[in-house]
């Protein structure tokens, strides 16, 4: 049994940490709120997860260092956009233990993939990234899942492997981190669009195209960035592409279809209640698609939805109507 840190205790930081309790870890989980460290050690109750009943083994603390010493290694699950900040205050500690990422998002400001922000902090940490189709609130229930775990590192890769499967977790390995982390981002601005779609009308032919026509171009971008194309049509590209399009946990979708029933978007951040990656990455994924001059016509679409204004029945209608060409 491992020592184990969570940096991070948003939903799908205690979802892990139910899990790992389960199996008999011992879980210390850093959270910025004492209300919601208080909320955990005093009702074992996570506020983003309702329903669920915390296991004995989990303990929460706003002391980076109380949550990190004794440890074996650290998930990282803060929101993207914290990620080089928090990184900065806990590197310290850190030590030679290895850091599994399993946030999913980019840094807006250098449009840098996590894995990428977390070594320009601590150019010799030891990384892997665990991702694929897993909804907090299902994991924290004990419902069957998938993951994938990635790094350069096979050890880390084995001692992942070994500490999250059991007979309701199962865990795959890869080489390609780029992959994994980039269907892990852009996924989530899918999500969106499927959201949206759902709200003005669109039937089961349409989400079946944005879908299919979605990943083309999650993997024609991913290839760019140094990802292997067969990655995006397995579990961190396809999988959870279909769970975040699909389900009523998604954030994400649920955020587009606030947008598509015509709410501001601030109304959709208060309504959600959470931080909603698809709409702090549209932009990455916009300007990367410059960058890279690779075709994203539904990246490029929403952006404007989002940024510009542009109305999601309007939006339907200028996907539909581009230039006639060949499927790639």
């Amino acid at each position: 049994m491992k020592n184990i840190a969570i940096i991070g205790s948003g939903s799908w930081g205690v979802a892990l940490g139910i899990h790992l309790a389960k199996l008999g870890n011992k879980v210390k989980i850093w959270s910025f709120a004492e209300e919601e460290r208080d909320l955990i050690n005093n009702e074992k109750k996570c506020k983003f997860l309702p329903d669920a009943q915390l296991p004995d083994g989990i303990w929460c603390s706003t002391d980076y260092k109380e949550v990190i010493d004794g440890t074996d290694f650290i998930i990282h699950v803060t929101p993207s956009k914290f990620t080089r900040n928090i990184v900065r205050q806990y590197k310290d500690f850190v030590e030679n233990r290895p850091i599994i990422i399993c946030s999913k998002g980019f840094e807006q400001e250098s449009l840098k993939t996590l894995d990428e922000v977390i070594l320009e902090e601590m150019p010799n940490a030891k990384l892997a990234v665990l991702s694929g189709p897993s909804h907090a609130e299902e994991v924290s229930e004990g419902q069957h899942t998938l993951l994938v775990c990635a790094s350069n590192h096979p050890r880390i890769m084995k001692m992942v492997q070994d500490t999250f499967t059991c007979d309701i977790m199962r865990v795959y390995t890869s080489n390609d981190v780029k992959g994994v982390e980039v269907g892990g981002a852009l996924k989530n601005i899918i999500a969106f669009c499927a959201g949206a779609a759902n709200a003005i009308g669109l039937g089961d032919n349409a989400f079946a195209a944005l879908l299919t026509r979605g990943l083309s171009e999650i993997a024609r971008l991913g290839v760019e960035l140094g990802a292997q194309k067969e990655t995006f049509y397995g579990l961190s590209g396809l999988g959870d592409l279909i769970v975040t399009c699909s389900s009523e946990h998604s954030r994400n979708r649920k955020a587009g279809m606030l947008i598509g029933q015509g709410k501001t978007l601030e109304e959709t951040k208060k309504e959600v209640g959470m931080v909603i990656e698809s709409i702090d990455n549209i932009d990455v994924a916009y300007e990367l698609g410059k960058i890279y001059n690779v075709e994203m016509p539904i990246v490029n679409t929403v952006y404007k939805v989002i940024y510009e204004g542009l109305n999601a029945k309007e939006a339907v209608s200028t996907l539909m109507n581009r230039a006639k060409k060949s499927e790639d």
